[in-house]
């Protein structure tokens, strides 16, 4: 297979503390890479760069099948329990130009519970963060990854109806990323079919992109 069968897409997850960003790196790369648990404060204190295995022609292009790896930067919650605002900013931007400089960021992706509102003072700090250190276009590399679906099936909620009556302050952020996003479930054994779900999700909106990168050379 030539290179040309082949394709990197780059990741970086954002969030705030214990909304699921690990565990979502996790999901979207099929493994383990990331340290995910249970905690009253935050749990990652640097980025990691984790890469999934080749997925054989999980999709096709120009005709051809294309063999695809996924590569995600896991960032630590924003705000920070332990760390200050200014060194997660510096540390998360060090890690992007290190890791994407060259191949440059697909798809930056918010992580927000769905099963947590997303209103208020606080709400915003991740996206004030995605804002900072994507610049002007953030708007077109950013999705919104809702965690926790299943909280919302288990309540007899539909999406459709969940982002109905969604806070304003979400739907401004959904209507700001030409309403990017996806929801992510927990439901064991059908870990593997959630992945590729959200995978082709993701796909679909890098696709809208034309495949373009954000570079941080």
């Amino acid at each position: 297979m030539t290179d040309t069968n082949k394709m990197t897409i780059n990741l970086a997850v954002f969030g705030r503390t214990q909304s699921g960003k690990s565990s979502a790196g996790n999901t979207l790369l099929g493994s383990a890479d990331f340290y995910s648990s249970f905690s009253p404060g935050s749990v990652t204190e640097d980025c990691h760069l984790g890469r999934s295995c080749h997925l054989h022609s999980f999709m096709r292009r120009g005709g051809q099948e294309v063999t695809l790896q996924i590569q995600v930067l896991d960032t630590p919650g924003y705000p920070h329990s332990k760390l200050s605002m200014r060194h997660v900013k510096q540390e998360v931007k060090k890690a992007l130009a290190h890791h994407f400089g060259q191949e440059g960021l697909h798809l930056a992706l918010l992580v927000q519970r769905a099963d947590v509102p997303f209103f208020g003072q606080e709400a915003p700090n991740p996206v004030q963060l995605i804002q900072e250190l994507l610049g002007d276009s953030w708007k077109n590399y950013t999705a919104v990854l809702f965690t926790h679906a299943e909280k919302i099936e288990e309540a007899g909620i539909s999406e459709d109806e969940y982002l109905h009556e969604a806070s304003d302050t979400l739907l401004t952020l959904l209507n700001s990323v030409q309403r990017r996003y996806a929801f992510l479930y927990e439901k064991g054994n059908l870990c593997n079919e959630q992945r590729f779900q959200v995978l082709e999700r993701i796909m679909e909106f890098i696709k809208e992109n034309h495949y373009q990168v954000l570079s941080f050379t």
